[in-house]
């Protein structure tokens, strides 16, 4: 199996080193959303936790999806090559139905009993910033290696698109997780084509139907697709979290590790309410 990636390695991951440095000096200076817990703390807590998932994302399901599609361009296999496009119109197609397996996949993150005790993982985050976009439990990032890579071979995606797609990937969801302000207006036509901070803030509410909602990794057509879509709550409203997980006591990094392993509790406050909200009138319309 092939490990080295010389594009990726000198050109992507410069790339998205740059994009994390920016995010996390502009989120500084233009935040979206008051903290609730010391950034010292959740950085070390945070990074403790990437320090072990991002090398399996590395050293095991680039290489791994990358595997898949060199696989499926031996065999002539995979959805793209039976399409007979020509080859831009394939990159192009290529690239969205990757990033829609993506979405598929955060879906069934929330929906599997089992890879949502993972995923928890991620959520029961008090703050959302920068920091977060790498808060994944190494076994999230090792359950998903079979259907990401089996995703990439029933598509047919051609190795080099692959890993562009990876590079875009990871700076959608550093800027997506970000706690950076965007101008309203500048935020409001933007999520029309793609995830943004605000959005995502909805996606990580205590709110249970608005955790479920927001899935998309880059686009946000695919939210809007299958009526998941809820931008209707003003960042103000967000409480970041987990109802039952709200003790910052429990945010160690070994609990972070253990947390899996545990019994799920239910989606209720400690003294037992179910945080709600009243709909809006338009969930497809971005409030402040």
């Amino acid at each position: 199996m092939k490990m080295m990636f010389p594009k990726f390695d000198k050109v992507g991951m410069p790339l998205l080193g740059l994009v994390a440095t920016t995010l996390f000096v502009l989120e500084a200076k233009r935040q979206l959303r008051k903290r609730s817990r010391p950034k010292k703390e959740r950085l070390l807590e945070n990074g403790s936790v990437a320090a072990v998932a991002l090398p399996a994302l590395r050293l095991l399901l680039l290489p791994t999806m990358y595997a898949a599609a060199k696989w499926s361009e031996k065999h002539q296999v995979g959805l793209l090559r039976r399409m007979g496009l020509p080859r831009w119109t394939k990159h192009v197609v290529g690239f969205l139905l990757l990033d829609y397996s993506n979405y598929l996949w955060h879906v069934l993150l929330h929906r599997s009993t089992l890879l949502w005790r993972f995923h928890n993982v991620h959520h029961i985050d008090l703050d959302l910033d920068l920091s977060t976009a790498w808060r994944f439990h190494v076994g999230e990032n090792l359950a998903s290696v079979p259907y990401r890579s089996a995703a990439v071979a029933l598509i047919g995606v051609p190795a080099p698109l692959l890993l562009a797609y990876e590079v875009l990937f990871e700076g959608c969801t550093a800027f997506h997780h970000s706690n950076l302000r965007l101008p309203y207006k500048l935020e409001r036509r933007l999520c029309q084509l793609m995830v943004t901070p605000r959005m995502h803030g909805i996606h990580h509410s205590i709110v249970e139907k608005e955790t479920n909602s927001n899935f998309s990794v880059i686009f946000s057509w695919w939210d809007r697709l299958h009526r998941t879509i809820r931008l209707n709550v003003p960042q103000e409203a967000v409480t970041i979290g987990v109802p039952s997980y709200r003790d910052p006591a429990e945010q160690t990094i070994k609990h972070l590790f253990l947390l899996p392993f545990e019994q799920l509790r239910p989606w209720q406050l400690p003294d037992g309410t179910v945080p709600e909200r009243e709909e809006g009138p338009n969930k497809a319309l971005l409030l402040p």
